[in-house]
């Protein structure tokens, strides 16, 4: 997939889209959810359907939902556009 031309909504929609994906696989509704990581059901809500949502919210969802480490895996490796900023880096 090219993501080139994405819009930062396009990027939140998709991620909603992932957990929705994910919360819907272990069998859990949003009420649910909303009760066990203590984000409102409206945001939760609102999320799934627009993307928006605060990045604590966001990352209390996917704790619950058991998939914090690869929020915690983000930009852990660094990508380099330039051996200017591998020197940098240094």
């Amino acid at each position: 997939m090219d993501y080139l031309w994405d819009t930062p909504s396009d990027v939140t929609l998709r991620l909603a889209n992932r957990l929705k994906s994910i919360r819907k696989r272990k069998k859990i509704t949003q009420k649910q959810l909303a009760g066990r990581s203590n984000v409102s059901y409206a945001t939760l809500r609102k999320f799934e359907k627009t993307g928006r949502i605060s990045l604590e919210s966001f990352v209390k969802l996917t704790m619950e939902l058991g998939v914090i480490q690869e929020v915690n895996d983000l930009f852990t490796e660094p990508v380099y556009s330039s051996i200017d900023e591998v020197l940098n880096e240094r």
